[in-house]
């Protein structure tokens, strides 16, 4: 392994000391000369038709300075890809969830903008709702939008090998059912908008918690008419994201819109309630799925049919239904494999992308591979080693593998997780289970996918990087520093960073597909590359040498092994200044993938440049007398290229057991009455708390992946992604049954347990009989 100066260490990060004095400020915290405050007026059906709206009090009310309904809708629709622009942004004709935004106001005040909304006369019409996907597809369900036969927004339908070929060769076979119903994605920032519309120059200024600022800006350019350099998507610091925070939602349409009409800066806060159920939330999901392997359990053939519940409109849905499925062929072996994924309207909330996503896909998938383990005798870690994909080999969608250290992350995560002394020889009620999985990154697939930056100096050669990456909290701002510091020799302290500002930053995919560190941190270590080629030019001049000759060190530049020959980076910046050459530094990257992949018409071919693995242990506890299940001990391995900084890659995997494991495995669900979420709130909701986080191990396995800069790639999701199956077998492990249906909560332990004893007392029964 290559020996670094900076990259690989556990440098503390440099937005730790802002966020924690309270120095740093999120969306809501700013404030605007002159700014009004907005709110907005919610639909309280399900599924309605709007037969009027009249604003006229609400308008002639004093303080009052604007108000937007479907009049000020601008006749366009929203949606992630072209073929899925169904949703207005503000309702029109007609609402589809209880929360969509049908008419906002913005005031002086707060408590006149609420009494506005009083004042605001909707009369509807209801029609007949469905809340179930499996409800939705069914003859004689209520159309949600016309033209979509059966409420089936998205199909993918994926068809490799001979399927059936496959079961016939056969020699075990075996059909399961798994479910989960949705989630939110409990952030602990509510949502919050701020628009400066300037009338003057024509130009928007936005700020919002957001993954990908370039992204919301071109959204926001398109709906609003306006030239893109017009828009201009402001950083602030985001309180969470989860992956929920990269489309665009109505709020960011109605604030700009009002502040439009009022010629004034606007700020709507959205309340917890409002935030769990206008934004997005996770899909719910049932998936069928028959697999068929030979004796020493590698798979021949699987046949999974997915049915997810995607809310009113489309938003990310092309992705939705097939992410579960992509990480589950980057993991394993399918020489014949059908999907049929069916993305479906219902008049719930808008349904997006999640980091936990899939948890009946991909936890259903991995138990089930247990299942077989069991029924055909193979150890669990045995038969996840026999079909694991390695470096070089091509997934079913014909993906090729560049770096894979699965295999690895799989022994390792067993042997220091004690797996051997542990699998079926603990006591009743304490069992060991395994997950593992691979990650795509970087797919920018019918989503600009790429990332430059550049990086300038100041006279005292202290450098600027401005890179449109974004920190959700994941450690970007800080890799990308890192990356920079290791490669200009200058300390991290002295570096600084712009990012996230679609007005200073030049184009960049945004914190989602995985492609931070990836894409972002190739286009800065090219750019850091290219300032430090124009930093040597520079100074080959002044020390009277080749510039292949030099080195630098410390804000100094060498000649190499003639430490006396030196000149200080501060100098050379500077004349460069003087000699009108100066150092500006330019980087880009585009990840290499298949330009013809299509989500839904061509799902084949390189689908991202790169891919990350991991396996997980956790160890639980289980009181049969509650069907309560605490985890006790995760174990880690993941193979991230290189880590950039190591102390971020653990912090990602511990983030990761909280929110993916104990969190949306065992508590985390919406409850509802018809279309309405009944715990909308975190007392009712139930999020983790410190108190549920097991013991924590986290470690690597270093491959130095070829794609990655300094080999690195995606950190710390696997950990969310195989949670479910590592924490559904070891409940298998703990007590002898499989639970079925996301989350697992004590109510469905109780009952797969008396199942269980009926089971056995019949069979005991029948012994006696016989």
């Amino acid at each position: 392994m290559e020996k670094y100066k900076i990259l690989g260490k556990g440098i503390p990060r440099i937005d730790t000391p802002p966020k924690a004095t309270g120095e740093a400020l999120f969306t809501a915290d700013i404030s605007l000369s002159n700014m009004l405050v907005g709110k907005v007026l919610h639909s309280p059906h399900a599924h309605a038709l709007i037969k009027s709206i009249d604003v006229s009090k609400a308008a002639a009310l004093p303080g009052v300075r604007a108000v937007a309904t479907r009049e000020d809708s601008f006749d366009v629709k929203w949606g992630v890809f072209s073929y899925t622009r169904d949703h207005q942004l503000i309702a029109v004709d007609k609402v589809r969830y209880i929360g969509e935004e049908v008419a906002a106001v913005a005031a002086d005040d707060e408590a006149t903008a609420l009494e506005a909304l009083k004042l605001i006369d909707v009369e509807y019409e209801p029609l007949p709702a469905v809340f179930e996907a499996v409800k939705a597809m069914a003859d004689g369900a209520p159309l949600i939008h016309d033209d979509h036969h059966h409420n089936i927004n998205i199909h993918v339908n994926i068809d490799v090998g001979n399927i059936d070929q496959g079961f016939t060769d056969a020699h075990y076979v075996r059909e399961d059912r798994f479910s989960a119903i949705g989630e939110t994605y409990g952030m602990l920032e509510t949502y919050a908008v701020i628009a400066d519309y300037k009338a003057s120059s024509g130009s928007l200024e936005i700020w919002m918690p957001n993954a990908s600022p370039h992204t919301k800006a071109k959204a926001l350019a398109n709906l609003l008419k306006l030239p893109l350099n017009k828009v201009m998507v402001r950083r602030t610091n985001v309180g969470g994201a989860l992956g929920g925070r990269s489309d665009i939602f109505p709020l960011d349409f109605i604030t700009a819109v009002l502040s439009k009409k009022a010629r004034r800066p606007v700020k709507i806060v959205y309340s917890r309630e409002e935030s769990m159920t206008c934004t997005r939330q996770v899909h719910d999901m049932v998936v069928d799925v028959k697999t068929g392997v030979d004796r020493e359990g590698r798979i021949l053939a699987q046949d999974i049919k997915v049915i997810m519940g995607g809310g009113g409109y489309s938003s990310t849905g092309p992705i939705a239904a097939s992410v579960p499925f992509l990480v589950w062929e980057e993991t394993y072996r399918l020489p014949s494999v059908r999907l049929n994924s069916y993305r479906v309207y219902t008049n719930r909330p808008i349904r997006g992308m999640y980091r936990c996503h899939g948890r009946a896909f991909l936890g259903g998938l991995g138990m089930q591979l247990d299942m077989i383990a069991r029924d055909l005798g193979i150890d669990p870690v045995e038969i996840r080693l026999r079909n694991a994909l390695k470096a070089g080999e091509y997934q079913a969608t014909r993906s090729k593998i560049f770096g894979c250290g699965l295999s690895e992350a799989i022994k390792n995560a067993a042997d220091k997780s004690g797996w051997g002394q542990k699998r079926g020889k603990m006591p009743y009620g304490r069992g060991i289970g395994m997950g593992a999985n691979g990650m795509m990154c970087g797919f920018p697939m019918g989503i600009r996918g790429g990332s430059s930056a550049v990086i300038k100096f100041n006279e005292d050669g202290y450098p600027t990087i401005l890179s449109g990456v974004v920190d959700n909290g994941q450690g970007n701002y800080h890799a990308m520093v890192q990356i920079c510091s290791e490669i200009l020799g200058v300390p991290v302290a002295d570096i600084h960073i712009v990012a996230a500002d679609t007005e200073t930053t030049t184009l960049d995919v945004g914190a989602y597909s995985q492609a931070a560190v990836l894409v972002s941190g190739n286009a800065v270590k090219n750019c850091a590359n290219d300032a430090k080629r124009q930093i040597f030019a520079i100074a080959s001049l002044m020390l009277d040498c080749a510039a292949n000759e030099l080195d630098i060190v410390d804000k100094k530049i060498f000649v190499k092994d003639e430490d006396e020959r030196m000149v200080p980076l501060h100098k050379v910046i500077r004349k460069g200044l003087l000699d009108n050459t100066p150092v500006i530094g330019r980087g880009s990257y585009m990840p290499a993938v298949a330009n013809d992949r299509e989500w839904v018409k061509h799902p084949v071919g390189q689908q991202a440049d790169t891919f990350s693995f991991g396996a997980n242990v956790v160890e639980v506890e289980v009181d049969p007398a509650t069907g309560e299940v605490s985890v006790l001990q995760a174990t880690g391995f993941q193979d991230c290229g290189f880590p950039i900084n190591i102390k971020g890659v653990e912090g990602q995997y511990e983030g990761s057991i909280a929110s993916g494991g104990v969190g949306s495995s065992l508590l985390e669900e919406h409850l509802w009455d018809d279309g309405r979420v009944l715990n909308a709130d975190f007392l009712e909701y139930k999020l983790p708390t410190a108190m549920d986080v097991p013991e924590i191990s986290a470690n690597v396995v270093i491959t130095n992946d070829p794609k990655g800069p300094f080999g690195a790639k995606e950190a710390g999701l696997f950990g969310s992604m195989n949670s479910f199956q590592a924490i559904g077998n070891a409940i298998y492990d703990a007590v002898g049954v499989w639970v079925n249906e996301f989350p697992i909560t004590p109510d469905k332990v109780l009952k797969a347990l008396e199942e269980k004893k009926k089971q056995e007392e019949s069979e005991k029964m029948s012994g006696l009989g016989s």
